[in-house]
């Protein structure tokens, strides 16, 4: 069964920079669009960007030139990386990989995990202290 597994998180502060990577194992999003999304406590999962196969990549306005995502692909793995840089207090949130579709709706950009998927990984932690 494919397993979706995030690092990279941690605490910093305002104007500062993380790298988060994910390692998606098996085949089972060999064919798919990836993304990153995040979820701050009491508000709903976001995404915020995605890239797909080809490794043309899209952003939600939000993180637009703040944040660049990039992948490796292999037969049986993909390796999926989010540079965020100049981040903000409102990037801090739980951060989690997942197959990810760009939707537009009313002149705005959403990123959604396509339904059924509910395999999401356990997360890693960004904290962006003012």
């Amino acid at each position: 069964q494919a397993q979706l597994v995030e690092s990279g998180g941690g605490s910093v502060q305002t104007g500062g920079s993380l790298r988060l990577t994910c390692v998606a194992s098996g085949t089972t999003y060999s064919t798919v669009s990836m993304g990153w999304f995040r979820q701050a406590p009491g508000q709903e999962r976001e995404g915020v960007a995605g890239i797909h196969t080809g490794g043309f990549p899209f952003y939600v306005d939000s993180v637009k030139g703040r944040f660049t995502i990039a992948q490796e692909r292999a037969f049986d793995k993909i390796t999926l990386y989010l540079q965020m840089n100049s981040l903000k207090p409102d990037d801090s949130a739980m951060y989690y990989c997942a197959p990810a579709v760009p939707i537009h709706k009313q002149g705005k950009m959403h990123i959604l995990a396509p339904p059924p998927f509910r395999d999401w990984g356990q997360g890693t932690q960004v904290t962006v202290s003012s």
